[in-house]
Formats: C-alpha cells, structure tokens, sequence
C-alpha cells in the first residue's frame, strides 16, 4: 500500500457535491477531553494541511469540538476550501472536558448553525448536522428548525446523528436527510438496520469511532492476521472492512498526526479478498 490517495476509497455524491469516501473527523485536533486548544497546535495544523494533498475532501466537524476550537482551526488551514466539502454539526453545548449536553431549542439550533457560518467563513454550510435529537425538545420543532436553516439558505444540505429508522423517517417527512451519522465498527454494528436503511435510501452513512476492532486485533486475532497478511495495520483493514461493507460507508476516522493521517488514509487501497470480508463480517 505505497500509494497514499483517499481517491482510492471511491466516490459518493451528497447532494450535488461528490467526496472521496474516506473523510476524515476533525475532533481529535482539539485539546483534552475535546476542549480547548490542542496540546500541539503546529502538529493539528499541519495535520490539516496534509489533507487535500492526499485526496481527503470531506471532513466533518462541529461546533462542540473544542467548542469552537475545531471549525477555527479548519478555517485557518484550509479556506477557502477548494474542492473541499466542509460538514459541521450543532445540538451539543459543553460544560467542560469530556462534558456534553443537548440542546435542541430551534433558536439554539439555529443561531449555532449561523455561528458556525461566521467561524468557517462559509456563505453557506455544504452539511449541517443535527448532533443528537434532544430529548426534552419535541423532535418536529428541531427538524423544523433544520428545514428553516435550508430555506433560509443557512446550509445546503442537511443530517442526522445517533438516530434510528423510525427517527431518519420522521426527519423525512420535514427535509431531505443527506446523511446519518451513527456508530459503527468491527465489533459494534447495532446501527445496521440503520446502514440498511440509508443504503436503500442512497443516504451517506458516516460511522463514528470507526477504527475500534476489540479483541479481533489482539496478537493472533482474526484483524491482526489479516493485517500481517497485507502488511497493513488493524485499523487499516477495519477501515477496509467498512468501506467494503456499504457503498454508502464514508468513514472518518480521526487525528492528530500526519503519520496516522497517512496510516488511514493508506487503507483506502486495501483491498480485502471475498473470504476475509466473510471472516469479518461473521466475526
């Protein structure tokens, strides 16, 4: 795996906007506890830079992560974003490190999403996603809220994150859901109904700590031996598992650092043959 090229990963289109399928998630290049400044920030920066010259052109964010921190770093490095789409996300206020609390008022949503306009120094958000559904808010209101952001102009296209079928349905019913974010990995796949459904529905699935492999990596796990049989890394073929697994798969694993940037970025040429693509999906 010599060539470093998320082109690699294949093409899906959100929208008019068609991105490489490996992105890359932009919540580790903030400080500890994802708040405040990164420990490194010449590291963070640089490891943004790098991006673009590897063909990662998605990337996703939000206005939590740091807060703030995220979206002004992305816009220090990489405006004005030529051929990049930028995806952010609202609905999570932070009372600390490690702290994170919803808030699906439609003035919050709303005025955060316009926040995050002014941080980008965007005229309008490629992707705004609802972080979470707050509990404590009527649903309807805050997808009614996310469709006044599109008809404002605010964003183009709109998403969800951790929801179920019957929650992508109901959104449905208010705007077009471009996109679901959920989590999911080698050992964690209770949103498959979800990926089923997106993937039927030709709607992006970006699955959160996508690089998790558990005990299948562990020294003469089923991850570690296909791993050594392609020279590649566990995660490394957890994210050709995923990308294998669903058109629809746009994976954004996380970091600050070039050399792991570069590591996942690689995976994007793995390709894994039909018998371990079994091995893993029976696993």
């Amino acid at each position: 795996m010599s060539t470093i090229d998320a082109g690699l990963s294949g093409q899906f289109k959100i929208g008019d906007l068609t991105v490489n399928r490996l992105g890359f998630g932009a919540m580790r290049i903030t400080g500890k506890g994802i708040w405040g400044p990164p420990a490194n920030r010449t590291t963070a920066f640089a490891t943004l830079k790098r991006l673009p010259e590897i063909g990662v052109n998605f990337i996703d964010t939000a206005d939590s992560y740091g807060p703030d921190v995220s979206e002004e770093l992305i816009r220090e490095a990489l405006y004005p974003y030529k051929g990049l789409l930028i995806a952010t996300k609202g609905g999570l206020t932070r009372g600390g490190p490690d702290q994170w609390t919803p808030n699906g008022r439609p003035d919050y949503l709303i005025g955060q999403a316009k926040k995050s306009l002014a941080k980008l120094d965007v005229e309008r958000i490629d992707l705004w996603q609802l972080h979470r559904i707050d509990p404590k808010v009527p649903r309807d209101e805050q997808f009614g809220a996310v469709r006044q952001l599109l008809d404002q102009g605010i964003i183009i296209h709109a998403g969800l994150s951790e929801v179920s079928v019957a929650e992508i349905e109901a959104a449905r019913k208010v705007f077009p859901v471009a996109t679901v974010q959920n989590r999911y990995n080698l050992t964690d796949r209770a949103s498959q109904d979800v990926l089923a459904y997106c993937e039927a529905n030709g709607i992006g699935f970006i699955p959160w700590f996508p690089l998790a492999a558990g005990k299948l990596a562990e020294p003469g796990g089923l991850v570690d031996r296909i791993a050594k049989v392609h020279g590649a890394t566990a995660g490394q073929v957890a994210l050709a598992w995923l990308l294998q697994r669903s058109p629809v798969m746009l994976p954004i694993p996380g970091t600050s650092s070039i050399a792991h940037l570069e590591e996942n970025v690689a995976a994007a040429g793995l390709k894994l043959t039909p018998a371990e693509i079994a091995e893993l999906d029976a696993a």
